[in-house]
């Protein structure tokens, strides 16, 4: 089967800590050098970032840059896209680094399963040398933490999911699918796989071929990630006429259950019983 030319987009805003590993990684794959281009779209860095895109780009042919004045990911991939010539386009973010056998893994799945969105799992690494970035990637790991997200608790075979980290697919698929939402800041990587779903896609989890994602180093900035993600998830779901899924609503559930029972319990022998099990649970 002839190797189709991929477009690798990557949104970028302040990334000076990460954007050279996250494309010396990219560079390093197993897919044909001359089959892949590398568009990183910056939203106005002003970090350092661009000195060191600026750089890679004389280093590297194969990569451009774009600006990005609306700072949004939205914005930066309907950049990206706009200006890729791939067949397949994929979407890699510059936090992260990819094994080698990525891009190929992810474009022969794409080919061979019938999925209209392909992606991996992330290894979820700390971002500093401390207890609480430490803490912050144990929980990003774990159930308890992200509940049943298998792109970040892993699975044990490949398997039909509602999302997946980035993304692969074709340039037909994203081209019919409308782009990326622009009035969502966060989450619209979920509200398109919500658009594919709904017209009968299926995107395919590959539990083995991990990424290492660096998730936020401190509590202040992993507060101000989920508080986006968790005001713009109803968002998404409106814009694609689509349904949140009841595993979605457990964490809203549980906090009303625990201020209930908090309110509940100096009256109540079945408030504080919520309490117990909230809290215990």
């Amino acid at each position: 089967m002839t190797q189709p030319f991929v477009s690798v987009v990557i949104p970028c805003r302040n990334e000076a800590r990460f954007i050279e590993r996250c494309l010396a990684s990219i560079s390093a794959t197993t897919y044909p050098r001359e089959k892949v281009e590398i568009i990183v779209v910056d939203g106005m860095s002003d970090d350092g970032t661009r000195e060191l895109l600026s750089e890679a780009v004389s280093r590297d042919r194969r990569i451009t840059l774009l600006d990005n004045p609306a700072q949004i990911s939205p914005v930066a991939l309907n950049l990206g896209i706009a200006r890729s010539v791939g067949a397949v386009i994929m979407r890699m973010d510059a936090h992260c680094e990819y094994p080698p056998d990525y891009i190929p893994r992810l474009v022969a799945a794409l080919e061979e399963s019938g999925a209209v969105n392909v992606g991996g799992v992330t290894n979820v690494l700390p971002a500093a040398d401390s207890a609480i970035a430490r803490a912050i990637a144990l929980a990003l790991a774990h159930p308890a933490g992200v509940g049943n997200a298998y792109f970040r608790i892993g699975a044990r075979a490949p398997r039909w999911v509602d999302t997946v980290p980035f993304g692969c697919w074709k340039r037909e698929t994203l081209e019919r699918g409308g782009l990326f939402d622009e009035s969502l800041s966060r989450n619209q990587d979920d509200e398109f796989n919500m658009r594919l779903r709904r017209e009968g896609g299926r995107i395919l989890l590959l539990p083995d071929v991990a990424i290492r994602y660096y998730a936020r180093g401190t509590l202040r900035q992993l507060w101000r990630m989920f508080w986006q993600y968790g005001y713009h998830k109803p968002l998404a779901a409106i814009r694609a006429a689509a349904a949140l899924r009841p595993r979605q609503f457990a964490p809203a559930a549980l906090v009303v259950a625990i201020v209930l029972g908090a309110l509940l319990a100096p009256f109540s022998p079945a408030g504080a019983a919520l309490l117990e099990f909230t809290i215990g649970a």
